[in-house]
């Protein structure tokens, strides 16, 4: 880990990462899916919703650690809700 001074929660939060493109790519291959309307209009994949919450997440994240003092594990609460949310209604 020394070769990229990265630590152990920065290479699980990559691992998750990858884990979850690897996870999105065999269900596309093995349940092909067709392109749902949610509450934004517009149409979304599985993989569109999870870019969707990706990017929610980051700046869920960035924002909780610019205004608020709490601790960041709150943060990740908050995003889940916001993922299911995406997943449920976009």
């Amino acid at each position: 880990m020394d070769w990229m001074a990265w630590t152990w929660p920065t290479a699980i939060f990559f691992l998750v990462i990858a884990s979850l493109l690897i996870t999105f790519t065999v269900l596309a291959i093995k349940f092909p899916e067709t392109p749902r309307k949610g509450v934004l209009q517009i149409e979304t994949t599985r993989g569109d919703r999870l870019f969707i919450t990706l990017l929610g997440s980051a700046f869920i994240n960035l924002a909780w650690l610019g205004l608020t003092g709490w601790p960041q594990p709150w943060a990740l609460v908050l995003c889940l809700i916001y993922a299911a949310a995406v997943f449920r209604w976009v």
